[in-house]
C-alpha cells in the first residue's frame, strides 16, 4: 500500500509559524504543500541578487516594485520567498496580501548551490501557477536560464544565455538587461 502524504496549506503553513514551531532565524518556504529548507546563501549568491535588485530598482522605478526574498502567495500550497520578484504596483504596497501570479512580472532566483532546485522543482510550481516569466541566474557557471510559455506542470520553452548576452523582460520589452549586470564581478 503506497503512503499517503497530506499536504500543508499556507493558512496551515501560518498558524505554523505564528505558534513557534519555526525557529525565527529558519530559512523554509512552502513548495507544493511541503516545508522546504532554502540554501544556504555564499557570497556570490548574495552579490548578485544585491546587483540583480539595484538594477531592476533602477530601470523599473515607478513602474514595478522590486521585492527580494519576501513570498509571493502562487495558490494554496505554495508560498515560495523567490531572491527576486518584479510586481505590480499596489496602492496599499501589499499590507493586505502577498502577491498573487496576476501580480507578478518577473521572478528570479540566483542559484549557486541550488541550480537544480530552482531550474526544476521551483520551475514546476512557478509553471503551474501561470508565472509567465522565469529566470535563474547561475552565478558557478555565469549563465542566466529563461523560462517562458508555462504549463501545467512546466515551462515550454527554456533559453540559456552566457554572461555577455542581454535579456529583455516579457512584461518590459523596452528594457534590455545585460546578464553580466546580474552577476557578480569577476576579481582579475
Amino acid at each position: 500500500m503506497l503512503a499517503e502524504i497530506r499536504l500543508i496549506t499556507v493558512q496551515e503553513y501560518h498558524k505554523m509559524a505564528e505558534a513557534g514551531i519555526f525557529a525565527p532565524d529558519e530559512r523554509i518556504e512552502l513548495i507544493g504543500g511541503q516545508i522546504i529548507k532554502m540554501a544556504a546563501k555564499g557570497t556570490a549568491h548574495s552579490s548578485a541578487k544585491g546587483r540583480t535588485e539595484k538594477l531592476f530598482e533602477r530601470l523599473l522605478a515607478g513602474i514595478a516594485w522590486t521585492r527580494i526574498q519576501e513570498p509571493i502567495r502562487l495558490n494554496n500550497y505554495s508560498e515560495p520567498e523567490p531572491d527576486v520578484a518584479v510586481v505590480k504596483l499596489d496602492p496599499l504596497d501589499y499590507a493586505d496580501h502577498h502577491p498573487t501570479p496576476l501580480e507578478v512580472y518577473l521572478v528570479i532566483e540566483v542559484a549557486d548551490s541550488s541550480l537544480r532546485t530552482d531550474c526544476e522543482f521551483k520551475a514546476n510550481a512557478y509553471a503551474c501557477s501561470g508565472i509567465a516569466d522565469y529566470w535563474v541566474l547561475d552565478v558557478l557557471e555565469r549563465k542566466l536560464h529563461i523560462f517562458r510559455e508555462p504549463g501545467q506542470d512546466r515551462y515550454q520553452s527554456e533559453v540559456v544565455l552566457a554572461e555577455d548576452a542581454s535579456a529583455t523582460p516579457l512584461h518590459f520589452p523596452e528594457v534590455r538587461i545585460e546578464v553580466k549586470d546580474l552577476l557578480p564581478k569577476v576579481v582579475a
